[in-house]
């Protein structure tokens, strides 16, 4: 049975589309103001769709670029700015994993150009 996709999510059926355990979202939901999951009977967690878009945004940054937590927050914090609007890239449900890898990708030539710069 396939979930509505404006339907919340429990914390499990989140740690099967982001490759983390519930101990570290608990931890990712203290360190960072910006996931805010309902808390319904029992304190269980549901998670929205934006919950979980914020997760991967972490996630990705964290584990698979290699920013360190207060790193991501410093991005996530410019949310003044709008995280999509700093990567000059909107987040569309359809194309999110093309859309993160890309911006990956304009990360790593950003990066690059500027251990460049620093070795002269």
């Amino acid at each position: 049975m396939n979930k509505d996709r404006k339907a919340y999510k429990t914390i499990s059926e989140v740690t099967k589309e982001i490759p983390v355990n519930t101990h570290t979202l608990r931890f990712w939901e203290k360190e960072f103001k910006q996931i805010k999951p309902t808390l319904l009977s029992g304190k269980r967690r549901y998670y929205t769709e934006k919950d979980i878009d914020i997760l991967r945004i972490i996630y990705e940054l964290l584990k698979k670029q290699g920013y360190t937590i207060a790193g991501v927050k410093k991005l996530l914090n410019k949310s003044s700015l709008k995280l999509d609007a700093e990567f000059n890239l909107g987040i569309k449900r359809e194309n999110f994993q093309s859309s993160l890898k890309f911006k990956a990708e304009k990360i790593k030539v950003i990066l690059k150009k500027i251990r460049e710069f620093k070795n002269g």
